[in-house]
């Protein structure tokens, strides 16, 4: 009898005694798996990577984390392997790519989409991609996003949660959420701190991404809310980042809101966001896993790390596991059946 086999009979014998749980057999199972070096089904929807023109692009400026420049294919590979993590959805992380300069923006996510098509086509099983987007340059991004399906065949759109200081769902962007609804697209958002407060004096020593990431993002949810472009524009399959940031919390509060938007919001702020998925990348602790499972089913909740500066891939399921609130089918369905209806490209 193997290991795996063992750790399957003994959590039998522990349920058969009462003395386990559903939610204790599926951390028994699932730390039996991880020891064991089977075949990995994980898919980690948040995973980011550092193509060497942004790397030169983004050096020494705000946001940066050291860890994303040194990044590297074979980093990736062996933190998914030590994680039983099968594929990965790589995307540009902060700072981003926008620096005011237009025309070097859109230099950059070229760079960026075909270095991360060609390391897909390398890897097909192994990685997927999340096209960066030259905003807030709204013609040079429906170019992009062209050039990104039709050519290099990309699984997905990777956005920020806002541009200097202009947050998704402004009207301007909607030329592309438009024409993101017209091809379906999974669009993965991720959170940055917009100028505005990016430098608050509240908490010295606190970086923005204690707590304005979470912020952004729930203005991000509420801006693409509140405009109606989630309504107006439902074949977007939206995944936002970290749990959704303070919106779980928030959600009743702001549902008092979407009262004085009924043309915009007809069946309140809380139906439309319910649609969305979200990651737990960075927020892999019970309170806020806790209050997302307030909002949204399991169904709409998929596994992320935020490598590599967030963490290990093999830590993160750890930490699902040991949080008590999903079963074992739960947990199947956040570490890849729930991304595989998103992206079925996957399922070979």
């Amino acid at each position: 009898m193997n290991d795996l086999s063992r750790r399957h009979l003994i959590a039998g014998l522990l349920a058969s005694a009462g003395l386990v749980g559903t939610a204790g057999i599926a951390r028994v199972l699932a730390l039996a798996q991880a020891a064991s070096g089977t075949r990995p089904h994980r898919i980690d929807i948040h995973h980011h990577f550092a193509p060497p023109a942004w790397v030169t692009a983004v050096k020494g400026r705000p946001l940066l984390q050291p860890a994303n420049t040194t990044w590297t294919p074979a980093k990736s590979i062996e933190d998914m392997d030590r994680g039983g993590v099968a594929a990965s959805i790589v995307s540009i992380t902060n700072p981003g790519l926008w620096f005011g300069d237009a025309p070097m923006t859109r230099q950059l996510a070229r760079a960026c989409n075909e270095y991360g098509a060609k390391l897909v086509q390398e890897h097909p099983t192994r990685f997927g991609l999340f096209a960066a987007m030259p905003l807030p340059d709204v013609d040079a991004t429906l170019a992009e996003i062209a050039f990104a399906y039709d050519t290099l065949k990309v699984d997905g759109i990777g956005f920020f949660t806002s541009y200097g200081d202009t947050w998704l769902g402004n009207a301007k962007f909607r030329p592309v959420m438009e024409e993101l609804n017209r091809r379906k697209a999974v669009v993965h958002v991720h959170p940055t701190a917009a100028n505005c407060c990016r430098n608050l004096d509240y908490a010295p020593g606190v970086a923005p991404g204690s707590m304005e990431y979470g912020t952004d993002t729930t203005r991000a949810i509420m801006g693409v809310a509140f405009s109606g472009d989630a309504a107006r524009f439902p074949d977007i399959r939206f995944i936002w980042s970290h749990a959704g940031g303070t919106v779980p919390f928030l959600a009743g509060r702001i549902e008092g809101a979407s009262n004085n938007a009924k043309d915009r919001l007809p069946n309140g702020f809380i139906a439309e966001i319910k649609k969305f998925y979200y990651d737990l990348a960075g927020a892999s602790n019970r309170g806020a896993v806790a209050s997302l499972l307030e909002l949204v089913k399991p169904s709409q909740v998929l596994f992320g790390t935020d490598f590599p500066p967030g963490g290990t891939s093999a830590e993160y399921a750890k930490a699902l596991t040991e949080l008590g609130l999903f079963n074992a089918a739960d947990l199947r369905a956040i570490d890849r059946d729930n991304a595989l209806r998103l992206l079925p490209r996957l399922k070979t």
